[in-house]
């Protein structure tokens, strides 16, 4: 007996309740789907999606069955960018979670359809997915197109840090923000809405070559529908997230992530996910397999491209069977078949030729877009985990993004103890080539663990300081972020971590081929390991953690109870 059926039994009241909501007798003994999206007028990235809800609702009707809409609408960190809305986009993700997991347990339904374009929604779902372990279809919300010139949203970081220098003036900035977000959908470049796209259907959870589709495209309301029929299956075969959010599908999709040059905030979402279902992810589980896998996708912003041209080089499928060698083609997904199974019916069904004609429409080639693994971009991953007596547990690095200048330097430290006087020091003129800029009491426990986004991109768009100057914080990145950013410093410094210790002109070795991160000298001085451990002993000794920024509500809490960056920052 299907579970919506038990509780029919165990509460009299559900059928009056419904029937009062318009239900038909009928529909009582239907099969019961919950469709929880983001939907809501909160920007480009959830603002579309009652569209996907309807169709995959037609769906589920379809095939016999009957659906809930819930709604658990998610922020934008765009619009948070630049003032303390920042500190609340992580903790969003486990509000979310949270909230979908009261909604999905307090009338359990027999399976659910979760839909969400963005950054915090889809790991936030994806979550709720693992912890809830109902029969379940992720539908990714789509992909924007980008503006004039191949203009897109995270190139605005740069033009505003140029109209504050004074190097373009005010018509020309204004120009740039108007056509930067052309339509409904994820931002058109790699960041963590795209990356978690990709690999919500890379762990086997979206239906094969639904992440980035058009936003506003017929295929993707197609591919809603299908989801919604795809539920009503799930919830008679049984097949539960369990069965297959195995440690190899979290290495398929990390595998993926490499080859993506995936935006390393996805170093905080999957293993938050996989610990709802005791799957415990370290920086070293990531480190090896980027390592190993070559990056392939010339896609901002590592490479040249919009992500709109994703999809029609062959999306994720193409990424995969270009991985065949590597990835655990067994895997089982949604469909009830095999990553290769699918790959296979996709190769029948003549994919590729569908999507690759739009490519021609574009004057531009699969290779332009998506290389080999025999002539790749980079021999390997995006991604590396830096450790050393700053980051005892790890730092991450999308080195990928950076120049190869940066790749074994020592610099000068410059702390900061937030990211507003980090900014401000950078936009004034007080960094200087062989600075590290770092920014501390920013993690987890700090502020909520915010982006450094605006600072990285003051960097990345001054020439003297792009290439020559490292930015390091217990905080994190948005996927767009260029340079040498390193973030998720673990243990952070709320927490003592040695990050909190460390003193102007500092000597800073960064080396990321040995991925180490230390403070090697005193004021401009190398010391000794041994030297330097004893300076740290004794600052670490004189120490004393600043007051809580968060005294009350949802941050209080979080600040509380969050884990450090390298577990993921979920909430314990």
């Amino acid at each position: 007996m299907l579970i919506s059926q038990k509780i029919r039994d165990l509460a009299p009241e559900m059928d009056s309740l419904r029937l009062g909501m318009g239900w038909s007798e009928k529909e009582l003994d239907m099969t019961q789907i919950i469709i929880e999206s983001t939907f809501g007028e909160s920007h480009p990235g959830s603002a579309h999606l009652n569209k996907l809800v309807k169709s995959a609702k037609h769906g589920v009707s379809n095939v016999g069955g009957r659906a809930a809409e819930f709604y658990a609408t998610d922020i934008c960190d765009g619009q948070a960018q630049g003032h303390d809305g920042m500190n609340y986009s992580l903790v969003s993700r486990e509000t979310i979670a949270n909230l979908v997991e009261i909604h999905a347990s307090a009338t359990p339904y027999d399976a659910g359809i979760f839909i969400s374009s963005c950054d915090k929604g889809i790991p936030a779902l994806l979550q709720a997915i693992a912890r809830l372990n109902m029969p379940a279809v992720f539908v990714p919300g789509g992909i924007m197109p980008a503006g004039p010139n191949s203009l897109t949203l995270e190139q605005l970081g740069k033009y505003n840090a140029e109209y504050i220098k004074g190097k373009i003036d005010f018509d020309q900035f204004q120009y740039v923000k108007h056509h930067a977000c052309p339509s409904c959908g994820a931002c058109s470049f790699m960041g963590t809405a795209s990356t978690m796209q990709v690999l919500s259907e890379a762990l086997g959870l979206a239906l094969p070559g639904t992440s980035l589709l058009p936003a506003t495209s017929e295929d993707l309301l197609k591919m809603a529908q299908k989801a919604g029929e795809c539920a009503v299956s799930l919830a008679h075969t049984k097949l539960t997230p369990k069965k297959i959010l195995t440690v190899e599908a979290f290495e398929n999709a990390i595998m993926v992530h490499a080859a993506i040059a995936g935006s390393s905030n996805s170093l905080l979402h999957i293993p938050a996910i996989a610990h709802e279902l005791d799957i415990e992810l370290d920086g070293d589980f990531f480190d090896c397999i980027h390592r190993n896998i070559p990056y392939i996708l010339n896609i901002r912003p590592s490479g040249f491209y919009p992500a709109e041209y994703y999809i029609y080089a062959g999306g994720t499928p193409a990424i995969m069977e270009e991985l065949r060698s590597f990835l655990h083609l067994d895997a089982l997904t949604i469909t009830g078949k095999s990553i290769g199974e699918n790959l296979e019916e996709l190769r029948q069904n003549k994919y590729y030729d569908y999507w690759n004609e739009k490519l021609k429409e574009r004057h531009v080639s699969k290779n332009d877009i998506i290389k080999t693994c025999k002539e790749p971009i980079r021999k390997e991953g995006a991604i590396a985990v830096l450790k050393g007596n700053i980051a005892q547990e790890g730092a991450v690095v999308k080195h990928s993004a950076m120049s190869s200048k940066m790749r074994n330097v020592i610099l000068r430290a410059v702390p900061f103890d937030s990211e507003e006087s980090a900014i401000s020091a950078v936009l004034s003129g007080e960094i200087s080539p062989g600075d590290a800029v770092i920014i501390r009491y920013e993690g987890p426990k700090g502020s909520g663990m915010p982006e450094m986004f605006y600072t990285t991109e003051a960097i990345a768009s001054d020439q003297a300081l792009s290439s020559t100057v490292a930015l390091i914080t217990d905080g994190r990145f948005s996927g767009a972020t260029r340079g040498p950013a390193i973030g998720h410093v673990s243990p952070e410094a709320m927490e003592g971590g040695n990050i909190a210790l460390i003193e102007k002109d500092d000597l800073i070795h960064v080396d990321i081929d040995a991925r180490s991160l230390n403070v090697i000298g005193v004021k401009g001085i190398k010391y000794s390991s041994e030297e330097m451990e004893r300076v740290l002993i004794e600052r670490k000794r004189k120490w004393t953690p600043p007051e809580k920024k968060k005294t009350k509500g949802i941050l209080r809490l979080y600040t509380k109870y969050a884990v450090s960056p390298m577990k993921g920052g979920y909430m314990e």
